[in-house]
């Protein structure tokens, strides 16, 4: 399911907005992971995550996070490219550069601290894809401080960094150097006409030689990788099909590199017509290609749970589960699912799992705020509530939920100890907005 979340403003002037997906997230992973294992980085701790942006970026703001813009993404035509800027900014972590960012960088993973400034990973996983759900992420100008923040120096050492990387991966490393090429031109336009990654990620000719002087150093593979090819046209294909309109994708799908994928664009085109009939359909015939596959059963359930077909959709979410039981995304889907057919006590326990997952899944509090109130836990829902409203950064509605979680659960229990954190750094904020 590929839900939407406001999140931080990568540049002054442009809200930016999170695209979370199990499906596409696992791909995004696939193809990470033999640039982060040549980089040192344990794959399973950088997540690779996409920003609903046409705009061409991609960016790093802590050690555990790669960013990508949606319109990057779509204009890449190989694996090898996107593996290239992952591999670049994968350097930027490698090579330390982090530690010279500004200090709101190394304090944003804390949550007490000015409303989570890496709950950028949050999601309102159970949202409708249409109806984004907020989450405010920091003032733009510390932001753009922190996105302009690189070198030319740190840059060439990126470079370099990642050609290596995706050498030891056994990477074709032109796919930087054809990234590159889409920015040509770039520094003679004037800076609000210029990509983020431009503005970001100073390029320069000598750059340009640089790379690919060295990308001409390096032994090609001698052909791609099919794995690769796979799962970067499927990450394209789903993410395409949830953007743009259901006509170009029904025109374009059975150009995809496999049956299933072509099934799968169908199914999201033909769902958002609406075509419900149509829609299950194509995912039941690409489940037929892939049986196992939890992805697909994930979006089966999505398509359900949205054509208001809760009882079929539990079912869906459930072999999704089965299949990824570690997976938070599914899991979040797989609560509210059972949350609307009315399977309270069910729903609370699967949420748990997942929010043990993910803490900082926004939808996964929402539902479990109604599954507490369904089962007349007040206390609980009311601190869910107010968790859910810190992470979002609206301190003043974190602040009356805490209160009334703490004055309605049993004094000194860790729920309670939880409700304390929360208004502890409710009143906190408060006292520092007064005195701004």
């Amino acid at each position: 399911m590929i839900a939407l979340v406001f999140a931080l403003q990568p540049l002054a002037s442009v809200a930016a907005t999170l695209l979370r997906d199990p499906d596409i997230e696992y791909a995004l992973g696939r193809l990470a992971k033999p640039v982060l294992d040549a980089a040192g980085l344990p794959s399973g701790s950088v997540r690779v995550l996409v920003i609903k942006d046409p705009s061409l970026n991609a960016f790093v703001v802590d050690s555990r996070h790669i960013f990508i813009h949606s319109g990057l993404l779509l204009k890449m035509k190989t694996p090898a490219e996107l593996q290239s800027v992952i591999a670049h900014e994968a350097a930027h972590i490698a090579n330390g550069h982090l530690s010279r960012r500004p200090a709101a960088a190394r304090a944003s993973s804390s949550i007490a601290a000015l409303g989570l400034a890496l709950a950028v990973a949050a999601a309102a996983s159970g949202a409708n894809p249409e109806a984004a759900s907020g989450l405010t992420l920091g003032a733009a100008s510390t932001a753009d401080r922190l996105f302009k923040s690189h070198t030319r120096a740190e840059e060439s050492a990126a470079d370099a960094s990642a050609i290596r990387y995706m050498a030891a991966a056994g990477i074709d490393p032109n796919g930087m150097h054809n990234v590159l090429n889409l920015f040509r031109g770039q520094e003679l336009l004037s800076e609000h006409r210029q990509d983020p990654y431009a503005r970001t990620h100073p390029l320069s000719r000598d750059r340009m030689r640089a790379v690919k002087a060295l990308s001409a150093g390096v032994k090609k593979p001698a052909k791609q990788d099919p794995t690769a090819v796979y799962w970067f046209d499927r990450t394209q294909g789903k993410l395409s099909a949830f953007l743009r309109a259901s006509s170009w994708t029904l025109r374009r799908a059975d150009k995809s590199v496999s049956k299933d994928i072509a099934l799968m664009r169908k199914a999201v085109a033909y769902h958002r017509k609406p075509d419900t009939k149509k829609a299950l359909a194509h995912i039941q015939q690409a489940l037929a290609l892939r049986p196992k596959d939890p992805y697909l059963h994930e979006l089966h359930g999505q398509i359900l749970l949205e054509s208001r077909q809760a009882a079929a959709a539990v079912a869906a979410y459930t072999r999704a589960a089965n299949l990824a039981p570690r997976n938070a995304l599914i899991l979040g889907g797989q609560g509210r699912a059972l949350l609307v057919n009315g399977q309270y006590k069910k729903a609370l326990a699967v949420l748990e799992k997942s929010r043990a997952r993910d803490f900082r899944n926004s939808g996964v509090l929402r539902d479990m705020a109604q599954a507490y109130a369904k089962l007349n836990k007040l206390g609980m829902a009311s601190l869910v509530t107010a968790e859910r409203y810190a992470l979002r950064g609206r301190f003043k509605d974190a602040l009356i939920h805490s209160k009334r979680a703490v004055g309605l659960l049993p004094r000194g229990s860790a729920p309670w100890l939880r409700a304390q954190d929360v208004l502890s750094a409710a009143e906190a904020q408060a006292k520092k907005k007064k005195r701004k």
